[in-house]
């Protein structure tokens, strides 16, 4: 059982932010399951996970500081291709990929989105 039906993150460009979110997540195996119209897409790998939408009560998205999206990748390649995908598409760095010493085989990276939203992505598999 899953602890979450889904994350949502705002964004103030949904078409940037799509194109980012398509590029990024593609790195872990997710895809657009949907688009909102003009409010916002879904990913996910067979049901909806992850969702970039405008905020509803039409003011403009930000960040929460302290707020960290962390995906679960399957490989150490995945983090890699992840972490580079997110600076290729305009995001920041937020920490380089590798090794965490906070649990056995934890290797991750950190990264923000084009609305500055704190993202990263772990593995917990022996190298």
């Amino acid at each position: 059982m899953s602890i979450f039906t889904h994350v949502t993150v705002g964004t103030n460009d949904l078409v940037k932010a799509r194109k980012f979110y398509d590029e990024v997540l593609g790195k872990l195996g997710f895809k657009r399951l949907a688009d909102l119209g003009d409010n916002g897409s879904i990913w996910g790998v067979d049901k909806p996970a992850f969702f970039v939408l405008k905020p509803a009560n039409g003011q403009p998205a930000s960040v929460g500081n302290g707020v960290t999206v962390s995906f679960e990748a399957q490989s150490r390649a995945q983090i890699n291709a992840f972490h580079d995908a997110a600076l290729s598409a305009g995001g920041k760095d937020e920490g380089a990929a590798g090794t965490r010493d906070w649990a056995p085989n934890a290797y991750a990276a950190y990264a923000r989105d084009l609305d500055g939203n704190k993202l990263a992505v772990y593995c917990f598999k022996a190298e």
